[in-house]
Order: structure tokens, then C-alpha cells, then sequence
């Protein structure tokens, strides 16, 4: 925090300009206003002078809530948060008041990208500048004298971003207080563009969810699955890959003993090993023998069906033509059935070019997190080429994918931007963004809200909105609730149809 000066009160900016101004930017002090003074063209200046009482009296009166931002430098309640670091608030405490900031991890995650270094957590206002002795304040990660005298009200847009100054281990006033100080104000200053992104997404929006979303019956067995193990056998239970293609999930699992591998030989003999959702090739599970390991098998069902249509199919001397992606985990332990008679199709192309060494004995089968209509593309070229084509009984591609993709695509229709929430290595959430993209509505994949670019929220007001099978619906109401610190949010839920499926647990954990 910075020595003080003679405040100047009022905004910054010329009348013929404030009609331009999309945002309201409170900024203590001089120094400070220079190094935000790039931004004067898109937000409305304001300099506050320093402490609750200046700031009270510098607030902008305006016939409509304009969206706020509050930024500057502070002081530092943490020992991991370090000089030049911003804080980016979560909530501002102070004057009897607690102000939630719920777009702040939108905020945070956008400057990380410009390569700064940023802190999540809530920010303190109190009325002098702290000394050593008074910097245990609970979980508050920064300190400074202005920003609740700031904070709207109600709906208003409301965001916090403070460069740190001095520290515990660093106070103010004493050496090297002007080259950190100094190191602060270039932070506050590579901000700029990023404030002015939040701004300019900022107002009202629909919000359209798909239903259904997030997690599937095969992947909460999975899940539950390890749960079951680390409490009967206690940690360390291992898990060969991820349970599911969800790094939230994997992080969660390992919070609570879950040890990832993978490969069966990394675990010790005879200790528990849980066999990941996308199911595993023979030789994993004669590997796992060998090691005498207790194996718990969390195979999704559905995969499982399509492992023992492989084997039916190859077993009377047929070809199978494996529409998938090769490099899948899925299609990894399909193949090693039966590794001499499956042919990997990855595409309408692959299934014209495909040559089974007796055209008149061949079947198909399909990975279950595909794109319906793709594999459907794929399947047609193969039954027109090879009329003796063998098919599965039942769809191969899994109810849940296709509830979901049928959801996006009826959603996509209404929108102007999808965000899909899942990991990048989750086949099923990709297939959600393409579905979307066909539709025509532009759409991203997201693992959290941090990966939201404020730059694909301007000037859009309907967002819709789903999960891959293997997210946490967690994750989606932190995005909606994300959504809703930047404007008010009218929510719409487009549901096609009631998942009901249930998958027992594997008799090992039942």
C-alpha cells in the first residue's frame, strides 16, 4: 500500500467521452491512475484518493448501475502472495459488509493467460494501512482502504483486481518499498487489456442448459467405485489411468488416497488396483495376475458389451471394423481382444479405403463416446461396400452420448455462443463442441470457468450451456453462477428426456 497523497475526486475523462465508457474504473491514487490511464478510452476513469471516506465520496452517480471495477495496489495478508502479484477478489470484506465477486475466477483465469501471476481469494478494506502486528486476518489474502466503500449493489457487474505492494515479510516504508512498488504498478498495467475484456462482456444473457449433462451411470459407477475402495481397504488404492477423463475428478480422487499409474507394473504386489471406466486389454488384467494384485474391474457396461461383441464376432473367424478413435483408451482395450482381426475406422475416408481380408466375413462395432451422426456416416460407407456386413444387436454408442448430443443440438439452435465443460482428453465432451458446431452455434470446450475468454462473451447475450459424461455438475453451476457476475442471468433448461439408469458397483466393493 502506498504513502498517501492529496486525492483528486471525480472522474478522469471528458463528458464527450463518458457516453463511450462501458465500465467505471476506481483507482485510489495517482500513480495508480497512470498506470490504468490506457484504458480511459473503453472504462471511465475515476480517481478516489486514499481511505473509505474519499472513496465513499468519489462514487459515481449514474442514472443506471454501470459495471465496477476496483483496482490498485495493496497489501499482502499472505506469505505465498508476493510482490507484483495481483489479487483478483472472490469477496470484499469491510464496513460490516461482505460483497461476493462471482465472475472472479472468469477475471483471474484471463490474466493468468496474459502471464501474470494471480491469487484467488477475498480481499480486506479496513480504514489505516495494517502494521506487522495486525496482519492476521483470517483467510484474506490482501489488504487495502477502499474497495467496500466501492461495491455496488444488487446486479451490478462487479470486479477487483489489486497489484501487491508490501507483505509480511516485506512492510511498508521500509527498503526496497519503491522498486516493489514499482513492480506492482507494471502488473496493474499489463491488466489493462484484460479489464477491458471483463467490461466489455459484462450485461444480461439467457442462459440455455442441456439436459441431460455432466455425468453418465457408467462414469458415477466408476467414480463410486474407487470410493468404495479406499474405504474398505483403505489408501492407497491404485487406479490404472484416470477413473474417467475429468482432471477435477482425478485431482478430487487423489485428495482422498486414490494413486494413479499407468501401467499395472508400477503397483505394488498384491495392493488394490481399479481398472479405469474405459475398460482395459487382457493382457492388463494378465499382468495385474502376475503382480497378484486385487483387482477391482470399473469397466463401464456398456464398454464391456462392446469388448464381448469383439470377441463373438472374431470368435467365427470375422473381421471387425472398430469405428473409433485409435488413440483412445477405449478403443486401446477393444482392439486387444482380439488385436490380429480388428481394424481401427476412423473416418468416412478410412471406411472407403478399408480392406478385410474376406470381404464376405466381416461386422462392425463402434467406440461408445462418438459423434451419432459421424459414426452413423462411417457405418453407412461400410454396409453399402460390404452388404454382408454383421452390425451390433443394439447401438454401440452409449445412451448417455447420445442423450447428450441430441440436448446441445437442440440447445445450439437458440444460442449465439456454446461452452461445453470437460477435459480435453474426454472423447465425449469434444463430440459435444463439434454436434454444437455443426448446428451452427460457435462453441468451446472448457475444463472450468477459468478457461472461459471473456473475448467470446462480448456482445453475446444467449449461452448455452452442457457437460461432457465425465464432468462434475459442479462445474456447470459455477459457471452459471460465474455468468451471473457479469450481468443478470435469465436461466432456461432445455431437458429431452429423464436419465434413470443405475449400474451396480462391482461385487469386490458391493
Amino acid at each position: 500500500m502506498t504513502a498517501p497523497q492529496t486525492p483528486r475526486v471525480g472522474a478522469h475523462s471528458t463528458p464527450s467521452r463518458r457516453s463511450q465508457h462501458i465500465a467505471v474504473l476506481y483507482t485510489p491514487l495517482r500513480v495508480e491512475h497512470a498506470a490504468l490511464r490506457s484504458a480511459a478510452d473503453t472504462l471511465r476513469l475515476v480517481r478516489t484518493g486514499m481511505g473509505p471516506a474519499r472513496a465513499a465520496r468519489a462514487r459515481v452517480t449514474v442514472t443506471e448501475p454501470m459495471p465496477t471495477l476496483v483496482a490498485g495496489v495493496a497489501g499482502s495478508l499472505s506469505r505465498e502472495v508476493r510482490p507484483g502479484d495481483l489479487v483478483v477478489a472472490t469477496e470484499v470484506r469491510g464496513q460490516g459488509s461482505e460483497t461476493p465477486v462471482p465472475s472472479a475466477p472468469m477475471l483471474a483465469g484471463a490474466l493468468r493467460r496474459r502471464g501474470l501471476t494471480v491469487h484467488l481469494g477475498p480481499i480486506l478494506t479496513t480504514s489505516h494501512v495494517l502494521r506487522a502486528g495486525e496482519r492476521d486476518t483470517g483467510d484474506a489474502l490482501a489488504v487495502d482502504m477502499e474497495t467496500a466503500a466501492l461495491a455496488p449493489g444488487g446486479d451490478t457487474p462487479f470486479a477487483v483486481v489489486r497489484a501487491v505492494v508490501d507483505t509480511p515479510d516485506h512492510p511498508l516504508y521500509r527498503a526496497g518499498s519503491i522498486s516493489r512498488g514499482l513492480t506492482a504498478l507494471r502488473a496493474l498495467r499489463a491488466a489493462v487489456p484484460t479489464l477491458e475484456q471483463w467490461a466489455a462482456a459484462t450485461g444480461p444473457r439467457e442462459v440455455h442448459l442441456a439436459g441431460p449433462r455432466s455425468f453418465c451411470a457408467g462414469v458415477s459407477r466408476a467414480i463410486d467405485t474407487v470410493d468404495a475402495a479406499l474405504e474398505r481397504f483403505g489408501a492407497p488404492v491404485y487406479v490404472r489411468r484416470q477413473i474417467v477423463h475429468n482432471a477435477h475428478v482425478v485431482r478430487e480422487l487423489e485428495g482422498k488416497g486414490a494413486v494413479f499409474v499407468q501401467e499395472a507394473d508400477e503397483v505394488p504386489p498384491g495392493a488394490v488396483l481399479v481398472l479405469a471406466a474405459h475398460g482395459v486389454t487382457p493382457a492388463v488384467r494378465e499382468q495385474a495376475t502376475d503382480r497378484k494384485l486385487r483387482v477391482i474391474d470399473a469397466t463401464c457396461p456398456l464398454v464391456a458389451k462392446v469388448h464381448a461383441e469383439v470377441r463373438r464376432y472374431t470368435g467365427r473367424g470375422d473381421t471387425v471394423f472398430l469405428i473409433g478413435h485409435a488413440d483412445h483408451e477405449e478403443v486401446e482395450g477393444t482392439v486387444g481382444e482380439a488385436p490380429a482381426n480388428v481394424i481401427v475406422v476412423e473416418d468416412v475416408d478410412a471406411a472407403r479405403r478399408v480392406q478385410p481380408s474376406d470381404p464376405k466375413r466381416v461386422a462392425y462395432t463402434m467406440q461408445t463416446t462418438l459423434a451419432e451422426d459421424e459414426a452413423e456416416d462411417i457405418a453407412a460407407v461400410l454396409r453399402q461396400r460390404f452388404p454382408g456386413l454383421s452390425a451390433p444387436r443394439t447401438d454401440d454408442i452409449c445412451y448417455a452420448t447420445t442423450n447428450r448430443q441430441r440436448a446441445i443440438r437442440a440447445v445450439a439452435a437458440q444460442v449465439d455462443l456454446v461452452l461445453v465443460v470437460g477435459s480435453t482428453n474426454s472423447s465425449n465432451s469434444k463430440r459435444l463442441v463439434e454436434v454444437a458446431q455443426r448446428a451452427g452455434a460457435p462453441a468451446h470446450l472448457v475444463d472450468d470457468v477459468g478457461e472461459v475468454d471473456l473475448g467470446w462473451l462480448a456482445g453475446v447475450r444467449r449461452i448455452g450451456v452442457t457437460a461432457g459424461a465425465s464432468a462434475p455438475p459442479h462445474l456447470v453451476q459455477q459457471l452459471v453462477h460465474c455468468l451471473g457476475g457479469l450481468g443478470p442471468v435469465d436461466i432456461r433448461e432445455t431437458s429431452l428426456v429423464d436419465e434413470d439408469v443405475l449400474f451396480t458397483l462391482p461385487r469386490e466393493v458391493s
